[in-house]
């Protein structure tokens, strides 16, 4: 009878993941609702008599039922960048000048801009591992247990391959509709828009809620570097397609910059009438061998741009004018607004640039303006309703002091921003500190803007070591409002933790003036401690790439002043790292060398073991080829451990790496 039940089982999961790819992938049902349901209602009950022939691919996994307690990190084997965008159709040609400064002649693929949530899939050996969000590019959280439950997701592919994948997860227009129409039904609080729901329903820590949202996905692409890229991404989309993937089936290819620009309008005008939400198109470089010669900026390809669609507009009435400090000290006029929804959500505020801003646009507090989303995401004031104007508006006046400290202010004598130029200004301070805690810099999850000006105001944080003596004030912190020991003890936690980043994010973290993310990469990379820094000239940081004379005498001016090498000698005293810890510092006896990394490791995850090999200058791939010149096995290697032993490529087992990367985890 167990054999009959075991056949069955393999019968019906077979038979309901066809069904569901037919359905939710191709869009072709072949058989009826009712049909569909007698069938997985069968498995489920053969799977509960014989829980021991149920299969990682089933279909009843779909349904959730995990429940965590937090999100695992998982650290992106390459890197999920973000796009830079276009607005217009002469921004879209000068991104094709810009290419062929590089190459002598592309073609493009251009896509809808699915707005939804970017996430990473990896498969090994046909079978689904992991799923990860974006995260702030380099590392993500894992969704796994979610992803699982979206059904046009496969499990298993139609080739036994190991690959990882990107996409976007979506709730298509439909099911938002009919959830809002539950919510309202129950008198709670509705989902603003798609997207957002779609975010919030990923990252559910109970998969079975995710799993009742009818979340959907489509892929757009692989994940691998440049140097292992080999055919162009319109035949990547289509093996993808033969693998099982859902692909955008409106993705089209462009011979030239102005064909895709007609396909980007064909979209813009499609948009209102497709199941899901998309906020532009994406063009991409179909020649894929070609990425690595056009390269990349410090956040995004060059190969690449997101054509952004036309914002969507609103009238809504100036209520007030006030001034924000920024971190620098620039005082930027904000637009306090009567709250109007625009793109999805609600808006109530603007930023209103600078004094030289308002008068050109003649803004007054009490006007109706037309305000929209720069990009979907900025507030930005459009024009003003001149015609509703009643004669009681009141003309803006920059005031002469700080809002804040009432230090004068300072205009700038070329530009148009005017400064607060005092150092000890508290919303300067509070802004650097919010900074320094920031995703980009040292990335302290849970230290964020109201938490970070609640510490202050409480005069737990009044400058930037104090961060790190927080656990000083562990019990009062747990006597604060909206903070329990348990969150506490988890901040506490990424505070420790943030002590460990490598010297570029710190150097980004000061806030020292004109050092971007980029520039603090290769000031770490050329001077590896925070001490040959301030021991360098002027000279020695001019001749860093990326490096002009105004940021040289930035950097120089910074670590001259006095306040500044105090605080940083404090935080070094309680345990912050002050080096560079890239590749360039520990490349070694592996230089030339590759691997790969197949089944499971005991002591060390993959990803942790591909980290340690890459910083020994070896380099690690997805697939065994007379290339490769060591593959390490673990538990379960599958199909590469015998490609391995076919082509006389040398196989060692974990302790055996273990040894070679000298018995030291990093």
């Amino acid at each position: 009878m167990s054999e009959t039940a075991k056949k069955r089982i393999e019968e019906l999961t077979e038979k309901i993941n066809r069904h569901d790819h037919e359905y939710h992938v191709l869009d072709r049902p072949t058989i009826s609702d009712i049909e569909y349901d007698r069938l997985v209602q069968e498995l489920v009950e053969l799977e509960r008599k014989y829980p021991e022939y149920a299969r990682e691919d089933s279909p009843t996994k779909r349904i959730g039922g995990e429940v965590l307690e937090g999100f695992a990190k998982v650290e992106h084997s390459v890197p999920m960048l973000s796009l830079s965008n276009a607005f217009d159709a002469d921004e879209l040609r000068a991104f094709d000048q810009r290419l062929k400064k590089i190459v002598d002649n592309v073609t493009y693929v251009v896509e809808p801009k699915i707005d939804g949530l970017a996430a990473s899939l990896f498969y090994e050996d046909g079978e689904f591992v992991r799923a990860a969000t974006r995260g702030n590019g380099t590392v993500g959280e894992d969704v796994t247990h979610n992803v699982r439950t979206i059904k046009s997701v496969p499990l298993r592919l139609k080739e036994p391959v190991t690959i990882e994948v990107r996409g976007e997860i979506f709730m298509p227009k439909a099911a938002f509709l009919s959830w809002n129409e539950t919510k309202e039904q129950q008198g709670k609080e509705l989902f603003k828009n798609p997207r957002n729901a779609a975010a919030g329903s990923i990252r559910q820590l109970d998969s079975r809620i995710a799993a009742q949202r009818a979340l959907d996905m489509f892929i757009y692409g692989v994940a691998e570097r440049d140097e292992e890229a080999r055919i162009p991404q319109h035949e990547v989309l289509k093996r993808l397609q033969r693998l099982g993937f859902k692909v955008n089936e409106r993705i089209m290819e462009a011979s030239d910059i102005e064909e895709a620009i007609r396909i980007c309008e064909k979209f813009e005008f499609l948009r209102t009438d497709l199941p899901y939400d998309i906020d532009g198109a994406v063009i991409k470089v179909d020649e894929r061998p070609l990425y690595k010669t056009i390269g990349y900026t410090a956040k995004s390809p060059r190969w690449a741009i997101a054509y952004k669609f036309r914002a969507e507009e609103a009238m809504t009435r100036i209520e007030d004018i006030r001034l924000q400090i920024g971190r620098t000290g620039q005082v930027t006029p904000v637009a306090h607004l009567s709250p109007v929804e625009i793109a999805g959500s609600t808006v109530a505020r603007a930023t209103l640039h600078n004094e030289d801003y308002i008068r050109g646009k003649d803004i007054r507090i009490g006007d109706f303006v037309t305000i929209r989303k720069a990009g979907d995401i900025i507030p930005e004031v459009v024009a003003v309703v001149e015609e509703k104007r009643s004669g009681d508006e009141e003309q803006f006046r920059m005031t002469g002091e700080c809002p804040k400290c009432e230090t004068p202010l300072r205009k700038s004598d070329t530009e148009a921003e005017t400064f607060c130029p005092n150092p000890d200004c508290p919303s300067k301070r509070v802004q650097g500190f919010i900074h320094f805690a920031s995703r980009e810099a040292m990335d302290i999850e849970g230290l964020g803007i109201r938490i970070m000006e609640h510490f202050y105001n409480e005069g737990f944080i009044t400058s930037i070591s104090d961060i790190y003596r927080l656990r000083d004030h562990k019990e009062k912190l747990v006597g604060l409002a909206r903070f329990g020991e348990r969150s506490v003890e988890k901040l506490l936690a990424n505070i420790e933790a943030s002590k460990d980043r490598s010297l570029e994010k710190l150097l980004f973290a000061l806030g020292i003036r004109h050092v971007g993310k980029k520039t603090a990469e290769s000031l770490a990379k050329r001077f590896p401690s925070i001490e040959h820094l301030r021991e360098a000239d002027f000279e020695d940081v001019l001749s860093v790439e990326d490096v002009g004379e105004k940021i040289a005498a930035s950097v120089k001016a910074y670590f001259e002043d006095e306040k500044n090498l105090e605080m940083l000698d404090e935080l070094d005293s309680l345990g912050v790292n002050m080096r560079h810890k890239g590749a360039a510092e520990t490349k070694g006896h592996f230089e030339g060398l590759t691997f790969v990394l197949t089944g499971s490791l005991s002591s060390l995850t993959r990803q942790e073991a591909q980290k340690m090999i890459e910083a020994r200058g070896g380099k690690v791939t997805s697939s065994v080829s007379k290339n490769t010149d060591y593959v390490c096995a673990g538990e379960n290697p599958g199909s590469k451990l015998e490609k391995a032993r076919s082509l006389g490529v040398d196989i060692i087992d974990e302790q055996e790496l273990l040894a070679m990367l000298g018995n030291t985890k990093e």
